[in-house]
């Protein structure tokens, strides 16, 4: 599964807590990330990601493309309710193609805890079957 890793700045050291909690179910994965919480997480679990640009710089708009291309499976966003963002169209929009195209996405500790645990028992497998129908792809 291809899983990306996003977090606000002061949320990060919280996504990086609970990817080594769970750095054994995320080593099954293809990781991606914007910029510094790749750069974080990577040197915390020694997990391999593919680091996109930072998320006010554009990383969130370039996870958003692998949304909408049906290549992304799952999103961990550790957003930041209280603190203004300057690219919060960029987080709008990223919610939204989660919406659109059913990408599970856990914006907090509570549904990561969910969202990881249906990693760990394969109840997401169910994306396999929508990419390999091209489904939500134009196909």
């Amino acid at each position: 599964m291809n899983i990306a890793l996003i977090a606000h700045d002061k949320k990060k050291d919280e996504l990086v807590q609970f990817a080594t909690a769970y750095q054994t179910i995320f080593a099954k994965h293809t990781l991606f990330a914007t910029g510094t919480t790749g750069l974080r997480i990577s040197e915390a679990t020694g997990l391999s990601i593919t680091r996109f640009q930072s998320g006010p710089l554009g990383g969130d708009q370039q996870i958003g493309a692998m949304i909408a291309k049906n290549n992304m499976d799952a999103v961990f966003f550790f957003r930041d309710p209280l603190s203004s963002q300057p690219h919060e169209p960029d987080v709008t929009a990223l919610v939204r193609l989660c919406d659109v195209y059913s990408i599970p996405l856990a914006t907090n500790m509570g549904t990561a805890e969910l969202l990881i645990r249906g990693l760990e028992l394969g109840l997401i497998e169910w994306r396999n079957i929508v990419k390999d129908n091209g489904e939500n792809n134009g196909k």
